[in-house]
């Protein structure tokens, strides 16, 4: 998705036209409220943004921006083909020039954007399985950051008692673009969700130990960087990431400028300021308004004032604006004019901190352009099933078991969310041939246990047994590791194995995606995980495709969305 951008400008300019109009949140910002990250406010981790919202956008003509008419005469389909064929042509000599100044403004543009590595984590991404045309799909994790580290950043954010701490992860979205090109498929993370962190080393040297106990996912980003919140989402959803892209407070108000506002729709109007200081200090009257700049930043920071006040109305608001701001894109009202596709260079590069596969404009615009292959109608956004805690943890979310296993094996298969048929290939069975079943040996261990149950009992020795009937002599039962994993796993250790391992999966019904190589194993280790606490056939072994209903999917090309305002924060 490319980005927008505002006008071309100084440094010193920009920073000035991304506050500009900061003071509309107010400058009384409320502190970080106790019981940890993310207790209150709309700001990321429990920040409050300040003061009150500024009136819905209105055009010269003193019009609300989402009312203005159409004209009568349209240009034909080819006309503007073409007009987008030579606003591409355009783009492309103005950023990939080879020579004289078009050189030198490249090379601006490739040192406006800011580079960290993809991961933290110990663990190696498994690769991606091909299609039948050798195709793979592509993975970009999308990271709202809430720092507060220039004043830009400070004056949007608020809460000045948070200034010059460990940012937070305030969004996480997984995008998924299939390997055919044909669906893309959006999975949200709340930010309060509870789990383990894996070990992270920062890229100074400092090391976080893996978590013993359940913490905020937002906290991952201040464990070292963007990378280890990568390496969290890897660890609970086994989904290779290819790229992350982080933008913060003020990056959003630039690139929602140079959109020149994206439509968003309440059900009524909202104010999203309590009497208790609480809120954005979103202010919309009910209906279809073009947010940008701070009120942009505002919409997709809003908690106080969606559905039922929580991190989940958000990521739905969130949803909204992304789909909406796609659209905005695909129509081609801001790529006919040369100073305009100049600015979204400007505003895009310097708003970004990409990994380091994404580190020039050419390889940022050839992602762009994979995305472009997408129809709108087959984008589907989603959130995490997910299910509220107990005792301390209160208002959090956990994963929900079954359902969110469900959705992340539907994205890791490349199984379209919209639920209609992709030119997808499953993986394929290894061409290396597997040893007779009964020389193949197998080492069960029970993995059932979750965050808040204990391991299922006897589920390895009934999962041996079911080899053993197989003709799987040699099975096992590891009585010592209990420890947790999400999904059933098959491990084994060097390629000359793989065929082995499948061989035991076929036998199972498990999905060949869940058989993986590691260094963690030196034979084959199958960890009955917390998708098979109960007795029978491996739950997922025909095949379930069907997005749970648990996960909110709503259509890139609906344009009707609109947003519930909870009824004490309207006016």
């Amino acid at each position: 998705m490319g980005g927008p951008v505002g006008r071309s400008s100084t440094p010193g300019e920009r920073t000035r036209s991304r506050v500009r109009g900061a003071d509309q949140l107010g400058r009384d910002e409320s502190p970080h409220e106790g019981g940890g990250p993310g207790d209150d406010g709309d700001g990321p981790g429990g920040r409050e943004a300040s003061g009150g919202g500024r009136r819905a956008a209105k055009d010269r003509r003193g019009h609300k921006a989402g009312a203005r008419g159409r004209s009568s005469r349209r240009a034909p389909k080819s006309a503007k083909r073409r007009v987008l064929r030579w606003s591409a042509s355009v783009l492309a000599v103005l950023i990939l020039g080879t020579g004289g100044a078009g050189y030198l403004y490249y090379e601006h543009l490739n040192g406006n954007i800011k580079k960290e590595d993809l991961t933290l984590g110990d663990k190696q991404m498994a690769d991606h399985k091909a299609n039948a045309a050798g195709q793979t799909p592509l993975n970009i994790l999308l990271i709202g950051s809430d720092a507060r580290d220039s004043k830009a950043n400070q004056k949007l954010g608020g809460a000045k008692d948070t200034f010059g701490a460990r940012p937070l992860a305030d969004v996480q979205m997984l995008l998924h673009i299939s390997a055919d090109r044909s669906n893309l498929s959006v999975i949200s993370m709340p930010r309060d969700t509870m789990l383990k962190m894996p070990k992270c080393t920062a890229p100074d040297g400092e090391v976080f130990p893996a978590s013993t106990v359940d913490v905020q996912t937002n906290e991952s980003l201040g464990r070292g960087g963007p990378g280890c919140t990568v390496a969290t989402w890897y660890e609970l959803t086994g989904i290779r990431i290819d790229h992350f892209m982080m933008i913060d407070f003020a990056g959003v108000v630039s690139m929602a400028d140079a959109i020149g506002g994206v439509p968003v729709c309440v059900d009524a109007n909202i104010n999203s300021r309590g009497r208790d200081g609480k809120g954005s200090g979103l202010k919309l009257e009910k209906g279809t308004t073009y947010v940008k700049g701070v009120q942009a930043l505002q919409w997709l920071r809003t908690r106080y004032g969606f559905e039922d006040n929580t991190d989940l109305g958000r990521a739905k608001a969130q949803h909204q604006y992304m789909n909406a701001m796609v659209r905005q894109l695909r129509k081609g009202t801001k790529l006919s004019d040369p100073a305009k596709l100049m600015n979204l260079a400007e505003a895009a590069t310097d708003a970004l901190t990409v990994d380091n596969g994404l580190d020039t404009v050419k390889r940022l615009y050839d992602l762009a352009e994979e995305f472009k292959k997408v129809p709108t109608k087959r984008i589907t956004m989603s959130t995490m099933p997910n299910v509220y805690g107990t005792g301390t943890n209160n208002g959090r979310v956990y994963p929900k078991a079954g359902d969110a296993e469900q959705l992340f094996r539907m994205v890791r298969d490349d199984i379209p969310l919209d639920g209609k048929a992709s030119k997808r290939k499953k993986p394929e069975a290894t061409k290396d041939p597997s040893a007779p079943v009964g020389e193949i040996a197998v080492a069960v261990r029970n993995g059932t246990a979750t965050d808040t149950l204990g391991p299922a009992s006897g589920r390895a020795s009934d999962v041996a047994d079911q080899l053993k009937d197989a003709g799987f002599a040699k099975t096992t039962v590891d009585p010592g590791d209990v420890t947790g994993t999400a999904r059933t796993a098959i491990l084994y250790p060097s390629a000359d194995l793989e065929g082995d391992a499948q061989a035991v999966a076929k036998a199972l019904g498990v999905p060949l995606s869940q058989v993986k190589k590691s260094t963690d194993v030196s034979g084959i280790s199958l960890a009955v995980g917390a998708d098979w606490r109960e007795d029978g056939t491996y739950p997922v072994s025909k095949g379930k495709e069907k997005t749970p209903e648990s996960a909110g999917a709503l259509n890139g090309d609906d344009e009707k969305a609109c947003m519930k305002v909870n009824p004490n924060y309207t006016w």
